[in-house]
């Protein structure tokens, strides 16, 4: 029953593509993972900014679009080719990729003409093709066709690998976008729910490039040395995304480009250093509200484990620890595993998950009205002598 699989992960913060080289022992609860290696293909500034167009509705277009589609593919399947190198695995014995994508545009619920919809681009035929490795991608997709906003996806993942009987725990990943996965102690699949929280590093990334020249402010440096001016936050913590009840997710359409520049817009006069400690302490604080007013009063919480770049941000950290200082709070690191790491994990076992026909969705999380089979299987253009359909019920 043991699989290789390589997950494969770029996020809201668009720093490249994150690949997992995972050891896989059979599915479902009985499901065991082993880290064999990770790495990050980072996109040059050029492609980073081209995927910003591809989201961006003002200036894309469909020519735009398809032809990223297709680049993207190619660089998911070097990302393959090259953790597989370092690790000295040959893609042969690679039994399939759970590929997440990169998301360009997401509509977790319908507007004007505007149908509740996602897309997330990097071709798997080009994967497939390129690797002769099964692809499992899409994930998003059948939630939303069951109602569901498509996210948070990595609530079952964090199920199998962290629950636990002794502690109420929540899982709290900080890429472009902070989400939350609450385990209650002792609790079931059908107990746990996660949302997405708001921000994370999105914003606080923005700021760095446009003000500093930084991709990001490094281990919060430029964050401890500015004073937060909390006013500011109030009023941004007033936006309706805050008030909402989960299931809720969010994205860049809310938190990315066109925010940033509108807080630049506003707030000229502010230092650097104090306008980077604003946003890091809105990311910290819209985690902390959310806890407080959907996590808090519905589960007994002992503990926090972040995940995502965020958790390197010392001065966030340390934010979120003066904010919920009643739970203890740990990053990835601190309990054997890694941050950087967690999501594309994520998808290896998603694909794992699908390949197995198992429902991997969590309807509490998405608001989908039932489980359903996640992702869409492209087989190799040779075909692949491993993959035997099952019909339902024979597994």
């Amino acid at each position: 029953m043991e699989k290789l699989v390589v997950g494969l992960m770029s996020g809201t913060s668009l720093d490249g593509i994150d690949a997992a080289l995972v050891k896989i022992n059979d599915f479902g609860i009985r499901t065991k993972v082993e880290l064999i290696h990770f790495i990050t293909l980072p996109f040059s500034a050029e492609l980073k900014k081209d995927i910003l167009q591809c989201m961006d509705i003002q200036i894309s277009n469909v020519a735009f679009l398809t032809s990223m589609n297709f680049k993207l593919g190619r660089l998911f399947a070097e990302a393959v080719k090259k953790v597989c190198a370092e690790a000295n695995v040959p893609l042969t014995r690679i039994d399939a990729i759970g590929s997440h994508g990169q998301t360009v545009y997401h509509l977790p619920t319908a507007y004007g003409d505007y149908v509740k919809s996602t897309l997330q681009i990097g071709e798997p035929a080009i994967i497939a093709y390129e690797t002769g490795v099964t692809v499992v991608s899409n994930f998003r997709a059948m939630d939303m066709a069951a109602g569901g906003e498509g996210a948070p996806l990595v609530p079952y993942t964090d199920y199998l690998i962290y629950q636990s009987d002794t502690k109420g725990r929540a899982l709290q990943n900080i890429g472009g976008i902070g989400n939350v996965t609450v385990l209650p102690k002792g609790g079931t699949l059908n107990h746990l729910y996660a949302f997405d929280t708001g921000p994370g590093n999105m914003i606080i990334d923005e700021v760095c490039r446009k003000r500093i020249g930084l991709p990001y402010d490094p281990n919060g440096e430029w964050a401890s040395k500015g004073k937060v001016h909390k006013h500011i936050v109030d009023l941004w913590m007033q936006q309706k995304y805050f008030h909402v009840s989960p299931p809720k997710s969010t994205g860049r359409e809310l938190f990315g480009t066109h925010f940033t520049e509108k807080v630049l817009k506003e707030y000229p006069a502010l230092s650097n250093q104090d306008l980077i400690a604003t946003v890091t302490y809105f990311t910290a604080y819209s985690i902390a509200d959310a806890y407080k007013k959907f996590v808090f009063p519905n589960v007994p919480i002992d503990e926090m484990i972040v995940g995502g770049g965020g958790s390197y941000n010392r001065t966030l950290i340390r934010l979120l620890k003066e904010l919920m200082p009643n739970i203890a709070i740990y990053i990835q690191e601190d309990i054997g595993y890694s941050s950087d790491a967690k999501e594309a994990i994520a998808f290896s076992i998603l694909a794992n998950e699908t390949i197995h026909q198992q429902y991997s969705n969590v309807p509490r999380a998405t608001g989908s009205k039932e489980q359903v089979i996640l992702g869409s299987i492209t087989l190799p253009p040779n075909g692949d002598p491993n993959f035997i359909y099952k019909g339902r019920g024979q597994l």
